[in-house]
């Protein structure tokens, strides 16, 4: 099994690419996903509110996804903390689920803080979805409904485009002047050329 890593700034496509990639039938890890699961558990909770108090929850005593947002993206010491509490939990979830599709050629992770959190080594390859950053911010706008501010904080806790772009292994480009398909299966046939996958 080849285990790609799939990553790209906010907004770049990853989603998109990732869903091409389930068309073809390579199974795929959504980092973020599975993170989001991890704020329910009471473990995980009680260790944010012993941080940051009960601000973080809602009135439901749920963790309030926007309020730690504001708190984490403004304060890069709060950020760590919570990747330190999250990320080891989302690679339990990861191996087991690998343990799943180990007879799979290729299997994807995808996380948009791939690089950021020195992740790039669980992988045998890396994959960037690279976009201009003027287009990822209106497609962010469209879609997100949510201030340019927020967004921009959030753009400068990841890594420059051109930064990721030159750590990867493999380039898939999504500014719209090339078709995404044709990539994704030039991706895959140099993935399986470049092993004795069959």
């Amino acid at each position: 099994m080849i285990k790609i890593g799939l990553t790209g700034n906010i907004g770049s496509g990853k989603t998109t690419v990732c869903k091409i990639l389930e068309t073809l039938n390579v199974p795929v890890f959504y980092a973020d996903v599975e993170a989001k699961k991890l704020y329910k558990r009471r473990d995980v909770v009680e260790q944010l509110v012993k941080k940051f108090g009960r601000i973080v929850l809602n009135e439901n005593d749920l963790i309030d996804f926007k309020m730690l947002a504001s708190l984490i993206f403004s304060d890069r010491k709060a950020l760590e903390f919570v990747t330190n509490l999250i990320h080891p939990l989302v690679f339990q979830v990861y191996n087991e689920w690998l343990n799943r599709w180990e007879k799979e050629p290729v299997t994807v992770h995808e996380s948009a803080i791939l690089f950021e959190n020195h992740l790039q080594h669980h992988f045998d390859k890396t994959v960037v979805v690279a976009c201009p950053k003027e287009i990822r911010l209106k497609r962010l706008l469209e879609r997100d409904k949510i201030s340019q501010e927020m967004i921009l904080q959030r753009m400068k806790n990841q890594w420059p485009d051109e930064q990721k772009e030159n750590a990867a292994d493999y380039v898939i480009m999504n500014d719209g002047s090339v078709f995404l398909i044709p990539q994704v299966l030039t991706l895959l046939e140099n993935l399986k050329g470049s092993s004795s996958v069959s």
